[in-house]
């Protein structure tokens, strides 16, 4: 093995302190996002009933880092060139929406789900949408259109 290929790239290019550092920063404002507060949402008082607001967060992240290092195969040259790189990149997403209300009063607590008309309609139009395409289908073999055959 060439000493090229013995060298830690971390040494060479600060890649993995500053690679953890940026991980841990991304980490952090991930966490920050799913905080209790974020969730349950402030609690509103009106007269004698507590109104809290509660969310579902989802949060997803991908991270990774890389680097390399090498030399010049061209054997012409007086001082061969000793090539070397680093990266690192990272996604994510945080999702959060309206799951539920408290409401504390003095006859007791009681959860109110929010109900999302919107994904409901999709999710109907969805369903009819196969529907048809099936009826369609079934419809298609009794009428005597022919199959393609292979």
């Amino acid at each position: 093995m060439s000493d090229e290929m013995k060298a830690n790239p971390e040494e060479e290019t600060g890649l993995g302190e500053a690679g953890l550092e940026v991980f841990r920063d991304t980490v952090e404002e991930f966490l920050a996002a799913a905080d209790v507060r974020v969730v349950y949402g402030e609690p509103i008082q009106h007269d004698d009933t507590l109104i809290i607001p509660a969310a579902e967060v989802l949060c997803g992240m991908g991270f990774g880092l890389g680097s390399g290092s090498g030399t010049s195969t061209d054997k012409d040259a007086e001082k061969p060139n000793r090539g070397s790189g680093s990266g690192g990149g990272g996604g994510g997403r945080i999702l959060s929406r309206a799951v539920a209300v408290v409401v504390a009063s003095p006859e007791g607590v009681r959860v109110e789900p929010v109900i999302d008309l919107t994904k409901i309609a999709l999710a109907g139009l969805t369903a009819m949408g196969f529907m048809v395409g099936m009826m369609f289908r079934m419809n298609s073999h009794r009428h005597g259109i022919p199959r393609i055959e292979e």
